[in-house]
């Protein structure tokens, strides 16, 4: 089962991290834009990746860890880097309930960061994917 808990995690982390680079990206659009009929459409689109797309995802990315955790949990438990790795995990949690914030606000009118503040915060998804990949790659004992 263990390898199939491990494509479906793949799979399922790759459309996640898909929305999490997305995202961002429309968040400086919206925070860009003037016309009330292009806010309008990326209020939508912002909510429908978010809800559609993003969290269905990241809950079967983590179900899909969980698992391959709970099955080789002989082994893991003793690997630092898989600890690590389930930090920044958490950390990408938190990162995405923050988007779903922002989400919210800029359906609310309340936005109060800049396009180029956005530009910077869809660059803590790379940094993070970096590490858990290189992490998960070398595994560092």
């Amino acid at each position: 089962m263990f390898l199939w808990f491990k494509s479906l995690h793949l799979i399922f982390m790759v459309a996640w991290f898909a929305g999490l680079f997305y995202l961002p990206r429309l968040f400086v659009y919206h925070a860009m834009a003037k016309n009330e009929e292009t806010i309008t459409f990326l209020t939508v689109m912002e909510r429908k990746l978010l809800w559609g797309i993003m969290t269905p995802t990241a809950v079967l990315t983590v179900a899909f860890g969980l698992a391959m955790v709970i099955e080789g949990w002989a082994i893991y438990k003793t690997q630092w880097w898989l600890h690590t790795k389930l930090v920044l995990v958490a950390f990408l949690l938190g990162y995405h309930f923050w988007c779903a914030k922002l989400v919210q606000a800029f359906k609310q009118n309340r936005n109060t960061h800049s396009h180029v503040w956005y530009r910077w915060f869809n660059e803590i998804t790379l940094i993070a994917l970096i590490a858990i990949i290189l992490l998960t790659v070398f595994k560092p004992s």
